[in-house]
């Protein structure tokens, strides 16, 4: 599976026929806004959530869990520290993981999916080192949920993601840009 994860300030053109490309090989659209008022983010998310009905690609709300519940989506994105903070599950839930034990409390709660990460250098976390193949093996070998890697995953490297056992790859740049 391959999940776009948004960020309109890295698009070089119009946002929206950006993520009608993506949908042409994403599986899933991520709208991960984090600088919009949750108005402003509803209101995106409306037009984002019919791009994804229109081709047929799961839409993704990130943080917003009011706004998923107002407008409905297939998924919801958390913080881990927000999932385990949340009580009310609307759709389907993915959670951030940064550790095994972070994956294996959010999977312990209840968590649908995980996002772990960062697994490679990225320019989304400058000066962050990577957790790498070996962090991401961990993760997947102590959870029964699916595991998607985000950070620096390029054409070049998503095959041994794949090969670690990952459920598929999360990708900005790639598709932002």
């Amino acid at each position: 599976m391959r999940i776009c994860v948004t960020n309109r300030k890295l698009c070089r053109g119009d946002f929206l026929k950006t993520l009608e490309k993506a949908c042409e090989t994403a599986d899933m659209i991520i709208l991960r806004e984090k600088d919009l008022s949750e108005k402003e983010y509803r209101e995106l998310a409306l037009k984002v959530k019919k791009i994804c009905a229109d081709r047929n690609t799961d839409f993704c709300i990130n943080s917003f869990s009011e706004t998923a519940s107002v407008i409905g989506c297939e998924a919801l994105q958390l913080s881990f520290s927000d999932f385990m903070n949340s009580e009310n599950r609307v759709c389907r839930t993915g959670v951030s993981v940064h550790s095994a034990e972070e994956a294996v409390q959010a999977q312990k709660k209840g968590a649908d999916f995980l996002i772990a990460g960062h697994i490679f250098a990225t320019d989304c976390k400058k000066g962050v080192p990577p957790r790498g193949l070996k962090f991401l093996t961990e993760i997947i070998s102590d959870v029964e949920i699916p595991v998607y890697a985000i950070g620096g995953i390029t054409p070049e490297n998503e095959k041994s993601v794949m090969e670690c056992g990952a459920a598929g790859v999360c990708i900005m740049s790639g598709y932002m840009n």
